[in-house]
């Protein structure tokens, strides 16, 4: 969506608030020996306390309120039994609606100590985001921001996973335009102040190709390699964008 007037602009300000919230309590919980699905009940508490609803639910139907990825697990995880372990790396992603707007965020998280390997994946996916911060503005197109991801993910020694990327948000969790990690031809749309969408590097320690498991949902790598993700919902700008979703 683009964004039209200031209380549009606080309504997405304020899904974004409790988006963060919701993240933050969820982290603050991981640690080896809890399910998934523990971690799903703490962030939907915080989540009906504020008086928003999971989005993925909403839209998709989706399993569960949060979705919750381990290790080869790039996105869509269905929250359950599984234990977290030491060594193992959690994807959080929340997508909320409050009051008919939506926000969407994700962060990589260790539990306990990891390879430096799964460590140095988890920086990257953010390190990348950020430098789609510096092309994530009002004239430039869609494109420059995968360009600038892949560009930071490969001289990592990481691939993107092209089948995954941002897009735009704000009715609805996946609105135009598509926001690829690599510099796709296609994505030529200038971006304009009030562009509201989600940039999101989805990357992994392998080849990047993937697959999506028997549950319908997990999309998995398919050589099985590590997989990191980061994101926040922003508004275009004509300088740097405003991450609603940061704390």
């Amino acid at each position: 969506m683009s964004i039209q007037d200031e209380a549009e602009l606080d309504s997405l300000k304020a899904v974004g608030r409790i988006v963060r919230q919701v993240l933050d309590a969820m982290k603050a919980e991981i640690r080896p020996g809890v399910t998934t699905r523990y971690l799903d009940e703490v962030g939907g508490r915080v989540m009906e306390a504020n008086g928003a609803h999971s989005a993925p639910s909403m839209v998709y139907k989706f399993p569960g309120v949060n979705c919750i990825s381990l290790n080869d697990e790039a996105v869509h995880g269905i929250p359950g039994e599984r234990e977290l372990v030491e060594g193992d790396i959690v994807k959080l992603d929340v997508t909320l609606e409050k009051d008919g707007y939506m926000a969407d965020a994700a962060i990589t998280v260790p539990v306990g100590r990891v390879s430096p390997q799964a460590e140095n994946l988890i920086a990257c996916a953010e390190r990348a985001f950020h430098k789609a911060m510096l092309v994530a503005r009002a004239g430039f197109r869609v494109f420059e921001i995968g360009r600038a991801v892949e560009r930071e993910v490969r001289k990592s020694g990481f691939s993107v996973i092209r089948e995954l990327g941002g897009h735009g948000i704000g009715r609805t969790i996946h609105e135009p335009p598509h926001v690829p990690n690599y510099p796709d031809p296609q994505a030529r749309q200038v971006m304009k102040e009030g562009l509201v969408i989600t940039v999101e590097p989805i990357i992994s320690s392998g080849s990047g190709r993937v697959f999506t498991d028997k549950d319908g949902w997990t999309v998995r790598t398919g050589d099985r390699a590590l997989s990191a993700h980061f994101e926040h919902t922003l508004v275009i700008t004509a300088g740097i964008p405003l991450l609603l979703t940061a704390s």
